[in-house]
């Protein structure tokens, strides 16, 4: 066999195994337990998001970097056309809430604010300040939206808006996967 053919295959399987390396060892936030209870006339969804950071962003924290979270939800109208093999579906709602995770150095505080609301609160460890962030209690779904329930789908995911970043941050993160910890969509269970 020719050299070129050989330094090919061995390019080949080392670039496929680096591959199967980084997607074994990928870190991604997770939705856990996503209901949506009906209270009165409304709906309103409970969740848990667990966030896993990599060591990288870990470090950025601790550095003095903020780290902005997102929370999206969308509220999707699914009319069946060929019974559960084939739906249309509309995006009746979206929203987005972003938080903010900073870490206060002389305290030692991790500070979580919502950048909607302007809420602070702070936690002395960053397990309690991300347990606090994935804590989704009674949010309120539109209630315009809400009144014939049969066909609607609620999902939700999580990530980092990486471009909030600081500037000489943002091209690095964007293409390194140590960053790269949203959520897929995930459908919640209506009650």
């Amino acid at each position: 066999m020719p050299a070129f053919a050989v330094s090919k295959r061995l390019f080949l399987s080392l670039f496929l195994w680096l591959f199967i390396q980084t997607s074994a060892n990928a870190t991604v936030f997770s939705v856990n337990n996503p209901v949506v209870h009906p209270i009165g006339n409304a709906y309103v969804l409970t969740a848990q998001i667990n966030y896993p950071l990599t060591p990288r962003v870990i470090e950025a924290l601790q550095n003095g970097v903020p780290i902005t979270f997102l929370q999206e939800f969308r509220l999707i109208d699914a009319m069946p056309i060929l019974g559960s093999f084939w739906q249309w579906e509309t995006t009746l709602w979206e929203s987005t809430l972003s938080y903010e995770l900073r870490y206060h150095a002389l305290s030692e505080q991790y500070i979580v604010e919502s950048l909607d609301t302007h809420e602070q609160q702070n936690f002395p460890s960053l397990s309690g300040a991300l347990k606090a962030l994935g804590d989704i209690n009674a949010l309120s779904l539109p209630p315009e939206y809400t009144e014939d329930t049969e066909n609607l789908i609620l999902e939700i995911r999580s990530g980092l808006d990486l471009n909030a970043l600081p500037t000489p941050m943002r091209p690095g993160a964007l293409i390194s996967d140590k960053w790269q910890l949203t959520s897929p969509w995930v459908q919640a269970v209506w009650l």
